[in-house]
């Protein structure tokens, strides 16, 4: 089959409702969700803010538009590899320099949902990976790889979402191992439907944030706070993932979306 048929074939079945479009991605707000960071290490991100320049009014009769103040890192996002020091060197490790056939490919969905409701903090390891491989098949070269785990749930109410105590945040995420062996595949990026693509309590680990450690120094991507990855098939949907274009950009919140085959 020639590329244009294949196209052709997809725009029918998008057209005919047999490839659904999932919407992968939260709502934008001042009440989305943002990563604390200990007083110790930065500034945070600061809230989203969404400013009105006219709604048919005076300052605009006929039209309406708003100015935004928003984090790169902010609600559902992607992360570039010079957002972490281990990716700074790549010359295109900004979201304005990376391949746009990047931002589209085959994704592999880990359901770890239920062990996720036994243990808040639980990690998905190597070993975890290769046992889902050899039920549904293998995660090939240039894929991506998510973790489904229904945290998206709680993505309504800060205080559930991140899931803070004493010792820090608790939600769930991968091992170091688990990355190691992702990248090994040669998956493009990982993404999970948590704040950030590692665990809670990655700070701990060693080395720190291993999902970003490892990510970004391949040169690959990471996307987080993605939701309804309980609507995609293990394997078989396209995952679509474009940043904005922001000049020397380290991440960009993102319309993240899947095409699945009905059924």
């Amino acid at each position: 089959m020639s590329s244009a048929n294949a196209l052709g074939d997809l725009a029918s079945l998008l057209l005919n409702g047999d490839v659904e479009v999932v919407d992968l991605a939260a709502p934008l707000g001042p009440d989305t969700p943002l990563l604390k960071l200990p007083p110790e290490l930065a500034v945070d991100t600061p809230q989203i803010e969404i400013h009105k320049i006219s709604e048919y009014d005076d300052n605009g009769p006929w039209w309406a538009w708003n100015w935004l103040k928003i984090g790169e890192h902010s609600g559902t996002h992607f992360d570039a590899p010079h957002h972490w020091i281990t990716g700074k060197e790549y010359s295109d490790g900004y979201v304005d320099a990376i391949e746009p056939k990047n931002f589209v490919a085959p994704v592999n969905v880990i359901d770890c949902s239920k062990e996720t409701a036994e243990n808040q903090d639980f990690l998905l390891t190597a070993d975890g990976v290769k046992a889902w491989e050899s039920e549904h098949g293998e995660i090939k070269k240039g894929e991506w790889v998510v973790m489904r785990t229904d945290w998206y749930t709680r993505n309504g109410s800060e205080e559930t979402f991140l899931n803070m105590d004493e010792n820090g945040p608790h939600s769930p995420g991968p091992s170091l191992d688990c990355i190691e062996y992702i990248m090994e595949k040669g998956a493009v990026g990982w993404g999970t439907e948590c704040i950030g693509t590692d665990a809670g309590l990655a700070a701990g680990m060693e080395p720190p944030f291993p999902a970003h450690n490892i990510l970004h120094k391949n040169n690959r991507y990471g996307l987080a706070s993605l939701c309804n990855l309980d609507k995609l098939p293990a394997k078989g949907a396209v995952l679509i993932a474009a940043p904005l274009k922001i000049e020397n950009g380290t991440g960009s919140p993102c319309r993240a979306l899947a095409l699945v085959p009905k059924g």
